[in-house]
């Protein structure tokens, strides 16, 4: 059973930066591990990817100015976030998909997918 804990949100100015954590626990995480994150009123938005043999991927919105990471003695995934703009405001998730289909496609599948409660990051 996988637990994915985020944390790390919170209030912002625009330019501003933060560093989310999911802190990760169970037996499977499987081949892909990523964030994403939902608006009010807005669909969910894929925006990074990490793949077991290390390899990333960002959504364009948010290319080279998010970058993901892990931390693996702590069991903690990681998205440094720089230059925030009001538009990132929203609830941000931890996700892991066993398949890895997440790393091609970006796009979190409630079937197949397991995430976290999520952490609110309001940008103005």
């Amino acid at each position: 059973h996988v637990q994915l804990v985020e944390s790390g949100g919170g209030s912002v100015q625009a330019g501003g930066s933060l560093t989310l954590a999911c802190e990760f626990s169970g037996s499977t995480y499987g081949n892909c591990m990523g964030w994403f994150r939902q608006a009010p009123g807005k669909e969910r938005e894929g925006l990074a990817a990490l793949y077991s043999d290390g390899s990333v991927k960002y959504a364009d919105s948010v290319k080279g100015r998010f970058l993901i990471d892990k931390d693996v003695a702590r069991n903690k995934l990681l998205l440094h976030m720089n230059n925030l703009q009001p538009e990132d405001t929203a609830m941000y998730y931890c996700l892991a998909d066993p398949s890895g289909a997440y790393f091609y496609t970006l796009k979190p599948l409630s079937e197949s997918n397991y995430w976290g409660q999520g952490t609110q990051v309001t940008v103005s």
